[in-house]
């Protein structure tokens, strides 16, 4: 397929690095633990900001957290969290910083519990993608019935940053829901009619 024919999503428009991110992963149905938990803090930072924002530092974030190994992120002293404050690669906001603590202690408790953190969270979509047919960027919803329980069950458990809002678009990107829209051409190749 030719650049000019390629359709995508309207959101990740001419940057490389957005279409690169849409054309590969958005949507792709994640099953990696480790990836999961990356996808589940990314989003949480990513609250208030664009992704785009959160995508450009991905890299940086991966080596800062210990590339999101909850073990090692749950040990986090007070001093490794001061140091991160003032690391300019990152989203220096220490809600968020400590979020990612909590959630990896969190993280750590389900596991306790006997769950993974893929057999859990695609629990909410029994296991396989919702799919989808939107026309057009209005009809793409923020949330859903799924991220409403979902945000609940994940804030019960001592997650945080975890709203519907973050949760609908952790589905979207880790491909619990495929929210491409009908004419882009990801959205037949990942089970859309």
């Amino acid at each position: 397929m030719a650049a000019a024919e390629i359709r995508r999503c309207w959101w990740c428009g001419d940057d490389e690095l957005y279409q690169r991110y849409h054309d590969r992963e958005w949507g792709v149905a994640l099953h990696d633990e480790r990836e999961l938990f990356e996808f589940l803090c990314l989003e949480g930072a990513q609250a208030g900001l664009s992704w785009i924002t959160i995508l450009r530092k991905r890299e940086h974030y991966r080596r800062v957290f210990d590339d999101f190994d909850a073990q090692k992120i749950a040990r986090y002293t007070d001093s490794k969290i001061a140091a991160l404050l003032q690391d300019s690669g990152i989203v220096r906001n220490r809600l968020k910083v400590n979020g990612f603590v909590k959630n990896a202690r969190a993280y750590l408790e389900l596991r306790q519990q006997g769950l993974t953190l893929d057999r859990y969270l695609w629990g909410f979509v029994d296991g396989k993608p919702l799919q989808n047919n939107w026309k057009s960027i209005d009809q793409v919803p923020a949330t859903s019935t799924v991220s409403d329980a979902m945000a609940k069950d994940l804030k019960k458990r001592g997650f945080t940053f975890v709203g519907s809002t973050i949760c609908y678009a952790f589905m979207q990107a880790a491909g619990l829901v495929n929210d491409h829209v009908s004419d882009c051409f990801r959205h037949r190749e990942l089970g859309g009619g």
